[in-house]
C-alpha cells in the first residue's frame, strides 16, 4: 500500500509548481499579445490609430517632386530615393492606360522598385480612372504595384460649387466602397482652391462631411496653407481620416528640427488620425534637384519620424 509521509506536500509541491509556472507564463502571454494586437491581423480598412501610436510610420515620396529626374532616368531616380532613405514613392498623372508612366508597365516598375528596396505607397490619379469599366484596370495596376490607396490628384470643376461637390462625394462613396471589397481605399487629394469658401464652409469642409470615413483625406499641409486653410485645425475637425498625409513646407512651417507646426501636425497624425504614410511633396521647380526632398527627409528625421 502507498505510504503518505508527513514530507509527501513538499514533494508534491516541488513536482506542480513548475507545471504551475508554466501554465501561468502562457496565460500571461497570451494576454500581452491580444493587448499589443498580435491576436488580431485585421484588414486596413480605415486606419487603426493604436497601431499608428506603436510603429514609426513611413516616409514616402511623391515623385511628381522629382518628376524631371523621373523622366530622365526612372531606374536611377528610384535608386537615389532608396539611397537617402525614403521607404516608398507615389506614382503622379495616372490617366487609365495600360502603362503607369510613358512606357513604363507596372511589372516593370515593381521589379525596379523590389530592386531598390522601395514600396508604393500610393498612386495619384485621374477622377475617370475610378469610373465604371476604367476602374478595374486602375486596380489592377495597383495590385501589380503592391499599392492599396488611389488618389484623385484634384478635380477643379468637381469642387467648384456646393451641388458638384455633393456628386463628387457619392462618385467618391461609390468608388470607395467597390475598392474596399478589393482591399484597397480611395482618396482625395488638396489643393489650395479645394480651401475655397461656400457660404462659410470651404469646399473641402463640404466633401469631407459628406464623404464616408472609408475615403481617405489626403491633406497637403502647403497646398491646404496656400489657398487659405489652416492644416492642424482640418485634422483636428476630420479625425481619423488622413490615412495618407502629404508633408509640404509653407509659411513658418518648415521641415527643420522642432518646428512647432509640423510638431503639432505629426502628433495629430500620430494620436488621431491613424495616418501610415507621410509623404514628402516638396522639390524645386522642374523637378530635377534631389537637395530638396534629401533636406526634407533629414528634417523629417531630426523631428524623430522615419524608420531609416
Amino acid at each position: 500500500m502507498f505510504k503518505i509521509s508527513k514530507y509527501s506536500h513538499v514533494r508534491f509541491n516541488l513536482i506542480l509548481l513548475p507545471a504551475l509556472f508554466v501554465l501561468c507564463h502562457g496565460a500571461w502571454s497570451l494576454a500581452a499579445a491580444a493587448g499589443n494586437g498580435e491576436t488580431n491581423k485585421g484588414a486596413d480598412s480605415t486606419a487603426s490609430i493604436s497601431s499608428a501610436k506603436k510603429e514609426k510610420i513611413p516616409v514616402g515620396i511623391q515623385l511628381y517632386a522629382v518628376r524631371g529626374a523621373f523622366a530622365k532616368d526612372v531606374t536611377g531616380t528610384l535608386r537615389k530615393l532608396a539611397e537617402m532613405g525614403y521607404e516608398g514613392v507615389e506614382f503622379w498623372g495616372y490617366g487609365g492606360g495600360p502603362n503607369v508612366f510613358k512606357n513604363w508597365t507596372a511589372e516593370r516598375l515593381r521589379k525596379e522598385l523590389d530592386r531598390v528596396g522601395l514600396k508604393c505607397c500610393g498612386m495619384h490619379l485621374k477622377t475617370e480612372t475610378l469610373i465604371g469599366d476604367a476602374f478595374n484596370r486602375t486596380v489592377e495596376i495597383n495590385k501589380v504595384l503592391g499599392n492599396k490607396y488611389l488618389i484623385i490628384a484634384a478635380d477643379r470643376k468637381r469642387m467648384s460649387s456646393p451641388e458638384a461637390i455633393g456628386q463628387f462625394a457619392k462618385l467618391l462613396n461609390d468608388a470607395a466602397r467597390r475598392a474596399k471589397k478589393l482591399g484597397m481605399r480611395v482618396g482625395y487629394h488638396s489643393h489650395g482652391f479645394d480651401m475655397k469658401q461656400f457660404d462659410g464652409r470651404t469646399a473641402w469642409e463640404i466633401l469631407f462631411s459628406q464623404t464616408t470615413p472609408d475615403v481617405i483625406m489626403q491633406l497637403d499641409t502647403g497646398n491646404c496653407a496656400y489657398g487659405g486653410g489652416n492644416p492642424k485645425s482640418i485634422l483636428k475637425q476630420f479625425p481619423n481620416r488622413a490615412t495618407t498625409l502629404h508633408l509640404k513646407e509653407y509659411q513658418g512651417a518648415t521641415l527643420t528640427a522642432d518646428n512647432r507646426h509640423f510638431l503639432e501636425i505629426f502628433r495629430l497624425a500620430e494620436t488621431s488620425q491613424g495616418t501610415r504614410w507621410y509623404i514628402v511633396e516638396q522639390g524645386d521647380g522642374k523637378g530635377l534637384d534631389f537637395d530638396v526632398p534629401r533636406k526634407a527627409l533629414e528634417g523629417i528625421r531630426r523631428m524623430g519620424r522615419g524608420n531609416k
